[in-house]
């Protein structure tokens, strides 16, 4: 095989004109494909489910060989878009029937902090990246747990916040970094803290302690300010 080989890299040996062809056959799956995505409906990236995804995933992949694979015919890529359609609508039928079949395929709510602080086996059970939730709450203007009530995990990966209201606003870890940052196994001095590791909050003196909600042993210095909105 001849390095470089330029009708081989641009046009795969295949004869210049077939790029009439790849037009014709992308005009067809575009049409096919936008077809497909009206029938599913109008969700959002972020509100699909894990399902969703995957068949969205399918269909692009459908939808892209036969465009420019001169040997994938249109007629088995659209057969494979009736199929997965199919399936999608049964499983979206079935999803509604089914408690269990919607929490199977769908995944269910998951109460990731209560009363200001996280909900330690939930949220662990998602894994989630410590930072990256952090940071989702900072888009909220969070600054610290002890401004929110309640928060859940959606099935769609979407956070639900309740806040307390300013007259209820409790001390709480702080999210922003500068503050998070400062967290120690040493207590400087006596005054109200926050376990890094599950939120709770609670009065201490100088020294070391351990968390009584989660043996955590890293701290740092709670704050209570009210959201700025």
């Amino acid at each position: 095989m001849e390095i470089f080989d330029w009708d081989r890299v641009l046009f795969n040996e295949l004869p210049s004109n077939f790029l009439l062809e790849v037009i014709f056959r992308s005009l067809v799956m575009f049409i096919v494909l936008i077809l497909a995505l009206r029938i599913t409906g109008k969700r959002g990236v972020k509100q699909l489910s894990i399902f969703e995804v995957v068949i969205i995933i399918a269909l692009g992949s459908a939808g892209g060989d036969p465009m420019f694979y001169e040997d994938v015919g249109l007629v088995q890529a659209i057969v494979v878009f009736i199929v997965v359609i199919s399936l999608y609508r049964l499983v979206t039928w079935l999803v509604g029937k089914s408690k269990w079949f919607q929490t199977l395929i769908e995944g269910k709510t998951v109460w990731v902090i209560e009363e200001g602080r996280f909900s330690i086996e939930k949220f662990a059970k998602e894994d989630l990246a410590q930072d990256e939730f952090f940071s989702e709450l900072r888009v909220e203007s969070i600054e610290h747990l002890g401004q929110v009530q309640n928060a859940f995990l959606e099935p769609s990966g979407e956070i639900s916040i309740f806040y307390y209201s300013d007259n209820d606003v409790k001390y709480g870890m702080p999210l922003l970094p500068h503050l998070f940052n400062n967290k120690s196994e040493i207590i400087p001095a006596p005054g109200i803290y926050a376990c890094t590791f599950c939120g709770y909050t609670r009065h201490l003196g100088p020294g070391k302690a351990s968390c009584e909600i989660c043996k955590g042993i890293e701290w740092v210095e709670a704050i209570k300010t009210i959201r700025r909105n």
